[in-house]
């Protein structure tokens, strides 16, 4: 087995909780650490988010680094749907293990660079705001050389934006953020709403999930029930889109996903289309494609991988 090495950038939050329980179960990749940044909540929550959902995997090996307290230029925006803890209603075991003392920038370049001199590459995987990925590359463009791809959830096309109008939450919350990091010329893959939406975690998914044995898939389901938007309108049926788990899905099964390359820019100047990530489907420029949009998901496909990564945690 070709086990990729990946990095997870992170503001748990619900969904990227469950994202972090399927990389840690999943012997097709080795999670060297994660490093935590504002977005669903301030960046000390999500980072305790973070040891806590380690702790519930029994990995409080994995070290945590702490990232940006706030976005590049604009104020914090805080989500809506994450409870204020970030995790719903769910009471989680203390972990035992602390962040690190080094921060998660410090930590990205020192890491990445070092893997570029030896001639190798990883993966990061982000599901929060760019804001920690866009200050690495403006400290060290270096880190270029150690990176494998940049597995992102964020962005919205023809689904349009789940915060406003036009702007998905990620991309929203640090804007120039993510107009820095999809211009570094770095290979990246966006799982933007238009794919998210297609993995909707149903009342039927869930009690699937809770069948399963174990401390893991139980708050797993709990955490989901807390999550359904109960918005038939806007999904089409109960339950919550599961967003952020389609990152390390990808990694594992990109078999499960079809993607479109295209060339995507990050608005960051318009009032009215604050934080919009818009694509030259039609190549109406000459700019060179610089991102795997992923448009179709596998959604039985990723649930019965979720399913059985959980049920590897046991009871």
């Amino acid at each position: 087995m070709n086990v990729q090495r990946i990095i997870i950038d992170c503001d748990p939050g619900i969904d990227d909780a469950v994202s972090l329980l399927l990389a840690l179960a999943s012997p097709e990749v080795e999670v060297l650490g994660v490093t935590t940044v504002c977005g669903n909540i301030p960046v000390d929550a999500t980072t305790r988010n973070a040891l806590t959902i380690c702790h519930l995997a029994g990995r409080d090996d994995i070290p945590v680094y702490s990232g940006a307290v706030r976005p590049i230029l604009r104020e914090p925006i805080m989500a809506e749907f994450s409870g204020g803890s970030g995790l719903g209603n769910a009471v989680l075991e203390a972990p035992v293990r602390k962040a690190e003392v080094l921060h998660a920038v410090d930590y990205l370049v020192k890491t990445l660079v070092e893997a570029g001199e030896r001639g190798e590459k990883i993966t990061l995987c982000a599901h929060g705001p760019l804001t920690n990925l866009a200050l690495m590359i403006r400290h060290s463009p270096a880190v270029a050389k150690g990176i494998e791809r940049i597995v992102l959830m964020g962005g919205a096309f023809r689904a349009g934006g789940n915060r406003t109008r036009t702007a998905e939450f990620n991309m929203l919350a640090d804007p120039h953020a993510a107009a820095i990091v999809v211009s570094a010329g770095i290979p990246i893959t966006m799982l933007p709403l238009d794919a998210t939406y297609q993995a909707m975690a149903t009342p039927e998914r869930v009690e699937k999930i809770r069948a399963v044995p174990g401390k893991v898939a139980q708050t797993v389901a709990d955490i989901l029930t807390f999550w359904d938007r109960k918005d038939l309108k806007r999904y089409g049926s109960l339950g919550g889109p599961l967003h952020d788990p389609l990152v390390p899905a990808y990694v594992i099964r990109p078999d499960l996903f079809t993607i479109e390359s295209t060339f995507v820019e990050v608005e960051w100047r318009s009032e009215l289309c604050f934080g919009q990530t818009v694509a030259d489907w039609y190549g109406r420029t000459d700019a060179a494609h610089n991102v795997d949009v992923v448009l179709g998901v596998n959604a039985e496909g990723f649930f019965d991988l979720l399913t059985e990564r959980l049920a590897s945690y046991g009871n």
